[in-house]
């Protein structure tokens, strides 16, 4: 027996054609193995996820912030689960940008490239999408996400950048949301129908349940319609097709404001799909007559449509009046973002908690000091970057409030600093406070920068009292440090603009309680004095703009008569706030309990 042939034989007969560096005897026989297990796998998938972004690999900037990473999050927990998915996404050579901060915060933007080669697999079938009336041609690159069972979820990224294509073709899965509508339409081309297309290509004849990860992937509806009118022998989609279609569609929405959704002027949607009367004709496919709104066209076209957290389902029954819509709240994947001495404690108390997420309850029976001793080795991990890489010259036993997420307005980042003089008292009189923040502001988002200026300008305002820094370059890797090594995790964003919030269940896995405005996930998640606190009182329905004035004092008071008190002067029961975080709400704000949620109510119902 060669050891190739031996090789075969293994079930991760991947990472060997990986490692494989030149061609061997035993390489045809491995080859037809791997084709037969691929036909295997294709006709057991059921389930396709699109996303326009995906963050999955920190060495792969193929996402921009929390729709990418909860899309990666998804995959996972499918893979751990045996969920029977395929994943679809555009492949973005140039990534999203690497940030730059300079002396007074103003954002700049630098390319992200990534190594392709290094960390995908190049597929054989091409296909090929109508943009303008020209062909563009398609490859798919591969990713496996592998379970905690060694099941495969495959990913597929789309590739515009072949010979066979003109330059700004090629261009078209260059950037992630660059470009203006008529670049954005285009990738919504590449990524709907091009999406089937290839998913057709790769064999993959069987898929029951297309889920759209929001609205940017609502084209793969058209291909669908046409997939529809070909079985019956027409050339041209009817509204007896929509409801084939409708059959077969789950659509997830994100965005709780209208200007956060995509749309088109007809006329360079026609332009760029190509004239379509009978599809553009169809009702449901046009809003107002007029407009392809994309959020529209997957609520029209899908058989189930949920937001992702209770309060965002109930928001958006509110502003999509007349449509059933369902909630289903996000979650994170727990051993990615567990750091590793909670995941060596839960180890030894709870060995089943990969497999089994809801175990995590069982954390009530962990020692405290033991709870204290992993949240002090992750505390001292990210105090040490954060003094190597910005000087700030923070210390390990002082209460660290963490703060990161996408820089924009509504997230309102700088609440804190409403009123500098109370916080500099709470600071020396009730107990040292130090501030740790990370996020990128969209490059077209001019609120967000000045944002982060502000922020820089509190910094130096209290940099003989209070310790601030602000990290550059927010990424998953980044992320994962904050959310386990502070103290306290705030979050401050407008009512009701927070569609879920997941950077503070990342941190509720980790032991550290949140202190955050009663929205999103935490309108679920909080229980006052257990698994954290709350900043003012709950809005009702849509809320209206809530100015400064009436969060911060409630915020000022929390840290001044609460939190700090209690971190200094009663750790235990400080402790046991963390222990209930993690035994309250990471064993029920994950991943593996939202994909069981899709698997019931979604993917499989009719």
């Amino acid at each position: 027996m060669t050891p190739g042939t031996e090789l075969c034989r293994r079930e991760d007969v991947e990472r060997f054609y990986e490692k494989m560096v030149s061609e061997s005897e035993s390489f045809p026989i491995c080859q037809k193995q791997e084709d037969r297990r691929r036909q295997t796998m294709n006709k057991e998938r059921s389930v396709a996820y699109f996303s326009m972004e995906i963050g999955i690999d920190e060495r792969m900037c193929t996402y921009s912030g929390g729709l990418g990473v909860l899309a990666g999050d998804t995959i996972r927990s499918a893979a751990d689960l045996k969920v029977p998915m395929v994943a679809v996404t555009l492949l973005y050579r140039k990534g999203y940008f690497r940030q730059k901060l300079l002396a007074d915060g103003w954002q700049e933007e630098e390319p992200a490239a990534w190594a392709v080669e290094e960390m995908l697999r190049e597929e054989t079938p091409r296909t090929m999408v109508f943009v303008e009336g020209r062909n563009v041609h398609l490859r798919a690159w591969r990713y496996d996400v592998k379970g905690v069972s060694g099941y495969m979820v495959p990913i597929y990224f789309l590739d515009a950048d072949l010979p066979e294509n003109s330059e700004w073709d090629r261009g078209l899965t260059q950037s992630l949301y660059g470009g203006d509508n008529h670049y954005r339409i285009s990738q919504e081309v590449i990524l709907g129908i091009g999406g089937v297309k290839m998913l057709r290509a790769l064999g993959y004849q069987d898929i029951r349940t297309f889920h759209m990860n929001e609205g940017h992937a609502a084209l793969l509806t058209l291909e669908l319609l046409d997939e529809a009118a070909k079985r019956t022998g027409r050339k041209s989609v009817t509204q007896e097709d929509m409801e084939a279609v409708r059959s077969q569609c789950v659509f997830t929405t994100h965005t709780p404001v209208p200007a956060g959704h995509d749309k088109f002027a007809i006329d360079l949607a026609r332009r760029v799909i190509g004239e379509r009367d009978d599809f553009f004709g169809l009702e449901g496919v046009l809003y107002d007559g007029k407009i392809l709104n994309m959020t529209y066209l997957a609520l029209n076209l899908s058989r189930y449509i949920n937001g992702v957290a209770k309060k965002h389902g109930e928001v958006s029954r509110l502003m999509f009046a007349g449509y059933s819509i369902e909630a289903i709240t996000n979650g994170v994947h727990a051993a990615t973002w567990i750091s590793e001495p909670f995941r060596k404690l839960f180890d030894r108390h709870i060995p089943i908690w990969r497999q089994d997420n809801f175990s995590l309850r069982y954390a009530l029976n962990i020692p405290k000091q033991e709870v204290w001793d992993a949240h002090m080795q992750a505390k001292k991990r990210l105090i040490g970057f954060v003094n190597r890489e910005t000087g700030a010259g923070m210390d390990e036993n002082v209460l660290t409030i963490g703060f990161a997420r996408r820089a924009t307005t509504y997230k309102r980042a700088d609440l804190l600093f409403q009123d500098l003089e109370r916080l500099r008292r709470i600071s020396a009189e009730t107990g040292k406070i130090q501030v740790i923040y990370a996020g990128k502001a969209h490059p077209l988002d001019q609120g967000g920068k000045e944002l982060i200026k502000r922020i820089y300008r509190a910094k130096q305002a209290l940099e003989n009292d209070i310790k601030i820094a602000y990290l550059e370059n927010y990424n998953m890797t980044l992320g994962a440090m904050i959310t386990a090594g502070v103290d306290l995790w705030l979050n401050t964003p407008e009512p009701s603009m927070e569609v879920s919030g997941t950077s503070g269940m990342k941190a509720a896995l980790n032991g550290i309680p949140n202190l955050s405005v009663l929205d999103g996930w935490w309108v679920e998640g909080h229980i006052e004095g257990v698994t954290g606190w709350a900043i003012g009182d709950i809005v009702q329905g849509k809320g209206e703009y809530r100015h400064h004035s009436l969060d911060a004092p409630s915020l000022y008071d929390k840290l001044e008569k609460v939190i700090v008190p209690l971190f200094y002067h009663d750790r235990e029961w400080f402790i046991g706030l963390m222990i209930y975080s993690i035994a309250i709400n990471g064993s029920f704000f994950n991943t593996h309990r939202m994909m069981q949620e899709y698997v019931l109510n979604a993917y499989y119902s009719r």
